[in-house]
Formats: C-alpha cells, structure tokens, sequence
C-alpha cells in the first residue's frame, strides 16, 4: 500500500500567518489571549493551550495582556469593544478575509445590498456581516434565495474563503437571475480552489481519501464532501488513533489531504501511522526491504554509512589512501552525535519525527547502549593513531556534550543573551556540519601527519555543503514542529524562502570550487565526478519544492543518498578515469 500526500495538504498562508503571530507574541512577557479559537483545530488549539495562550469567548473587565485576532476576523464592532479595554492589539486575520472585508466595506457605500454565501454561523461570515452596514444577508444553499427581499436594486455577492466553489457558483448564478444588477466578486482562497480541485484528482487515482483536520473546520468538512461525492470511501480523521487498519485492506494507494488549519505534525504521524499499515503487506522481499529502510533511516545507521562513504571520498581528494579505520570512526561519530543531539533536543522530535522518537522510547536502552559503543570505537581507534588524532576527536566531540548544557551563568545571561549552545540560531546545522568536515576531511590529515592544505580546504568545504544543505532541508521540513518548541533555527530566523535561496547558492559555489579546483590541479579530476552531487543536491531541492515526495522516511533517505551517491562517483572514477 502506497500514500500519496496532496500537495496542498496543510496550512495555507493566512493560518500559518496567525500561527507565527502567536508565536512570536509568546516570546514576549504578559499574558497572551486570542479571541475565539485562532483556528478550527483541536490539535493546534490544545498546543497553544500548552503555551499558556488562553481562547477568549467573552470580554470581561480584568483583561490585561494581548489579544490575538483569530484568522476567521471579526466585526468592526467587537474590534471597538477590545480597543476600549486597552489591550495590546495583535491581529491575525487572514489577509485574504480582509480582502473580503474590504470589498463588503467599500460596496455597501456604494449603496449595494451585500449578500454572502456561506455558513451564517460560521465566525469569518458573522465578522463579514459586521462590514455591511447592516446591509447584509448571508445564503447559505439555493432554498435561501427564495426567501430574499424582492426589492433589492443593487447587489454585490462575495463568498465565504473557504466555501465549495461549485456550490458559489450554482448560487451565485441563480441570485444573479433574480436581481438585474449584480456584482459578483469570487472570493473564494486560491487556497482553498487548489485544496478542492486536487482532491478530485486525487480520487482518481487511489483506492481510499484519508481527510486530516478538526471536525469544526468548513474547509476540511467541504473537502470531505467533494471526496465523497466522487463516490470513493472517504474517511475524516483528527488524530492517528482515528484510523482503522481494516478499513485499508486490500487498498493499494491511499490519498491523503487536509484542512487549512490542520498542522504539519499531525500530518506526519497519520502518513507515518498509514505507511506502518504496510509493514505486514506484499511479498516477503518488499516486506523485507520496506522495513529494512524504515530500520536503517530511523536509527541513523544509514546516515552514519554516508558519512563513512564521505570520508572516502574525502582521502580521496586529499590524495590520501583511504583507510576502513577512517570510514568506521566517521559513521560511528555521526551516528552517536545525531543521537545525542535527538536526545538533548527530544521535544521538537516528538512533533517533527513522531515515528523516529516513538523509535527511540521503545529502544532507548538499545540506543543508549548503541551511543557508548560506538563513540568507544571511535575513541579508541583515534588513540591507535596517537595523541593528536585522538585529542582532535575529543575536541570536535565537546560542542556536541555541552550543547544542551547551561554554560552561561544567570548573572550573565541579560548580557550575552544565550546560556546554551543549542539557544544561538542556527547553532545546530552549522555545529553538525562543522563537526562533519572536521572528522571526515581533517582528522585523516592530523592521523598520517600530514599537512593542511588547500586541497584539505577544498574537501572540508565539500562535505560542510552538503551536510549543511541536508541539515538546513530538514529544518524547513520542521518548522512548525520548532516553533512549537521556541527553537530558533535558520528558517526560522530568516524565512524558508531565503534559506532555500542559499542552500542553492551553496550548491552553486561548490560546483564552481570543484570545477575549478579539478581544472587547476588543485585536487584530483574527481571533483568532476563529484558534480553530481550537487546536481543531486539542486534535484532533492526540487523534489520537496514540488512536493514531489512527502515529509517522511522516503524523503529523508533520499537526501541522506546524497552521501552514497559520492562514494559511487569516487568508485567509478577509480575503475573507469583514474
């Protein structure tokens, strides 16, 4: 049984915009309240809770603090009553709503009669009302029409964000042959057309449409209808306990979607709770090899074997015989430090990785034993190349045992800000793919007593892009699940779109340094070769950007192939160019 994940499943921009409001309001001091739920989604509005964000049904008289518009937007009227409270106004409105807003604003001047179709006791319609000027009505299906006052001259018609598009148009149409002028205004969410069209594509291509969200959301409630109405088995589920492993059998591809308010993480483990349905399914050969994929991902064994091909490579490009020892202490340092780090910083995991720290807990004396085995053998094998190599493995290893320690003392921590390592932005990649560099392209160095020179350079900035682009990938991927945890990571700080920006232009650089390294002499002709790496690179970019490939097991072995996919190109330039 294979899942495929609409592309637009999820938040759409107006809720992801509120989220990052309340976000960045719960980093400030004071208490933090949002009128009504921000949006219609127990999971989301349950984690806030945890925040200490308080839902807001009422005003009353003791209110101090912030208040949060939710995205449904409200009424110009409740807006005036919050203002003479005094508090600290912080709205969230989708921008989209206010659009709608606007235009109801600006007709009902005009003189129009302002008629919305939608769901009357849905929030975003009652706070739409609020703009008409009392010249509002709200019709939410064809009998509704039949009751409008005849003697309505002007009309303008605008829909409800998240409404069924064929629904606006079947009413909209038949209002327009009641009344002789008429404006019609489309004010349905890009969004929310995508979300709905891809749905009917996606029923003709699967066996079964799993719909993520709340069960109060009319977005998600409509793509359950137009699932539905396709007449393929649809199933609404808010959590993955929701799920019923019976009612798959015998599927082969189950398609899956979500509302607008549905958050990634919840996403993530109802796909991750669905592909586990297979694990008993198919022949014992792919039953095999599914299972020995989710094994070697998720324990990191699959990663440190990459970082074994790496340090191959990276001999390599030193002019270094490559040595099994290199390989060994590579793959086993990575694999007990991506440990480690899992350890220290576990609560962002349990909403970005929920299968991998579900791993973890049922194997955590297995993993604990696995770490002190392996950081052994790296140690131990650096001490058989003597005191240098072995002081530089427990140098590079320091960041990564303090940096989930408090090495800042109180009295300082107004000055300097951060009192951990993992509090700094961005601190875990870069630490992560220093760390790679060093052990992959400068221990071999320090172990033969050989020198550092360019080419040492050439090979340490190699592995530091690509480590570097994997790790930075995988925090785009999980930036809901960081925000959630307040930590500050690279997207976070600066945005997705521009550190997809500079992963590119990290790929470019690369490209350009082995090029012209390997033209120069400066390494070997593999750096040639070893474009492909970062063609491979630009293509796993691609992949997510198009959402090709959903946030999971397969993803994550894909990009982490990057590093295999090196020590073939070394390979086939031994046997075939050298």
């Amino acid at each position: 049984m294979r899942v495929r994940l609409a592309k637009t499943a999820g938040f759409c921009m107006g809720v992801r915009r509120a989220m990052d409001i309340v976000f960045d309001a719960i980093d400030q001091k004071g208490d933090i309240y949002t009128y009504g739920p921000l949006v219609h989604n127990p999971q989301a509005i349950d984690m806030l809770k945890s925040k200490g964000v308080k839902v807001l049904d009422s005003l009353s008289d003791s209110l101090e603090g912030t208040i949060i518009i939710r995205a449904h937007g409200i009424s110009p009227e409740e807006l005036a009553q919050i203002k003479k409270k005094g508090l600290k106004i912080l709205d969230a409105t989708c921008p989209r709503v206010m659009k709608v807003q606007s235009i109801i604003q600006k007709q009902a001047k005009e003189g129009y009669h302002i008629i919305i179709v939608g769901d009357k006791e849905h929030p975003e319609v009652k706070g739409l009302l609020g703009f008409s000027q009392n010249k509002g009505v709200v019709v939410s299906n064809i009998d509704d029409i039949d009751h409008l006052p005849a003697n309505m001259e002007n009309v303008c018609i605008v829909a409800q964000t998240t409404l069924d598009i064929s629904e606006f148009s079947k009413i909209s149409k038949k209002i327009h042959e009641k009344f002789l002028k008429v404006k019609i205004f489309n004010t349905i969410c890009d969004s929310t057309s995508k979300r709905q069209k891809e749905v009917i594509n996606l029923a003709e291509n699967v066996d079964s449409i799993v719909v993520i969200g709340g069960r109060n959301s009319g977005n998600t409630r409509r793509l359950v209808n137009i699932a539905e109405s396709t007449g393929i088995q649809t199933l609404l589920v808010e959590t993955e306990n929701d799920l019923d492993p019976e009612k798959f059998i015998g599927m082969n591809v189950i398609g899956v979607t979500a509302g607008a308010s549905t958050p990634n993480w919840m996403i993530n483990r109802i796909v991750e709770r669905l592909e586990g349905f297979r694990k008993n399914e198919g022949s014992f050969f792919t039953r095999f090899w599914n299972n020995l994929l989710r094994f070697t991902v998720k324990s990191n064994i699959y990663v440190a074997l990459g970082a074994g091909c790496l340090s191959y490579v990276c001999c390599l490009l030193q002019d270094i015989t490559p040595r099994l020892p290199f390989s060994i202490i590579a793959g086993s340092y990575v694999f007990y430090m991506h440990i480690l780090y899992y350890f220290i910083d576990k609560k962002a995991a349990r909403f970005n990785d929920p299968s991998r720290a579900e791993f973890y807990e049922i194997h955590k004396k297995t993993v604990a034993t696995s770490i002190i085995f392996s950081a052994m053998i790296s140690l131990f094998l650096c001490f058989n190349m003597g005191w240098r190599a072995f002081l530089f493995i427990l140098l590079i290893s320091l960041p990564g045992l303090i940096y989930g320690i408090k090495i800042v003392p109180n009295s300082l921590k107004k000055m300097l800000r951060y009192q951990k390592l993992m509090d700094i932005p961005g601190s875990k990649t870069i630490f992560i793919a220093l760390a790679w560099g060093a052990v992959i392209s400068i221990l071999p160095v320090i172990a033969i007593n050989s020198k550092i020179n360019i080419s040492t350079g050439i090979a340490f900035f190699f592995v530091f892009v690509l480590v570097f682009v994997r790790s930075a990938l995988f925090d785009i991927m999980d930036i809901q699940g960081d925000r959630i945890v307040g930590k500050e990571t690279i997207p976070i700080t600066i945005g997705d779109k521009k550190t997809k920006s500079i992963l590119k232009s990290l790929l470019g650089a690369l490209s350009f340094v082995l090029f012209i390294s390997s033209l120069l002499g400066i390494i070997p002709k593999l750096g040639y070769i070893l474009l492909v790496c970062t063609i491979y690179g630009y293509i796993y970019i691609y992949l997510y950007e198009r959402k090709a490939v959903s946030h999971g097991i397969l993803m994550e072995g894909i990009v982490e192939s990057n590093f295999v996919l090196g020590w073939f190109a070394s390979i086939f330039w031994l046997t075939y160019l050298h």
